[in-house]
């Protein structure tokens, strides 16, 4: 499964993508919040790039965000060919510790939630291989979730089976892409589609294949 936020233009982020991509935030409510909550419980891994990796381990074990608790049990597959170091280790550690030292009530976290992050499983071959040896095994759905790179290489590859896309009401004109590796036409079939009270719209397509 390949989970993406886009604008109407199709972009994931816009011109800064190391900024706050307020836009997302602002066209998102409960409801579409729930949505994407609702399918994410279920999943057996969440998949990522190094750099969503790097970003999302100091991010969600300190979070009181609504999708914090699921953000940190899922299981963490993350796809990178150099493999995990020291620093990438230690990236949850660092942000548990500083949100204690300035934090005015207390941070707790249980073992589980900062080994979820420092000890992920890691998918080091090519990624055409990688995905089909994930497929080839019991358990249940993969999901991408964010990651521009992540997500550009998938499609490239063909190997998506479910899409589902936040459509928000806002066109941005320029930013990162998500489809600009598509190798070929690729079928798809609606098999939800669902408006939300800000305005943003879920679609989920099957890849039609054969």
């Amino acid at each position: 499964m390949l989970k993406m936020s886009v604008s109407m233009d199709g972009f994931c982020a816009d011109s800064d993508p190391h900024g706050p991509q307020k836009w997302l935030f602002d066209t998102a409510d409960d409801e579409s919040n729930a949505w994407e909550i609702s399918f994410l419980k279920d999943v057996g891994y969440h998949a990522m790039g190094h750099d969503t990796y790097r970003v999302m381990a100091g991010f969600w074990p300190v979070s009181n965000d609504s999708f914090s608790d699921l953000m940190n049990s899922i299981p963490k597959l993350v796809f990178t060919r150099k493999g995990l170091d020291a620093d990438d280790a230690g990236i949850t550690p660092r942000a548990v510790e500083e949100a204690r030292a300035t934090s005015e009530g207390e941070v707790v976290l249980n073992d589980d939630v900062i080994r979820s992050w420092t000890h992920p499983r890691v998918a080091q071959g090519d990624l055409r291989e990688e995905i089909a040896k994930l497929k080839s095994e019991e358990g249940k759905d993969i999901v991408a979730y964010g990651g521009a790179s992540l997500a550009q290489s998938l499609i490239e590859l063909d190997v998506v089976d479910d899409y589902r896309f936040l459509i928000h009401p806002v066109i941005l004109g320029s930013g990162l892409p998500v489809f600009t590796k598509a190798q070929s036409l690729m079928g798809l079939e609606l098999v939800e589609a669902r408006r939300f009270p800000k305005g943003a719209v879920a679609h989920v397509y099957n890849r039609k294949r054969g």
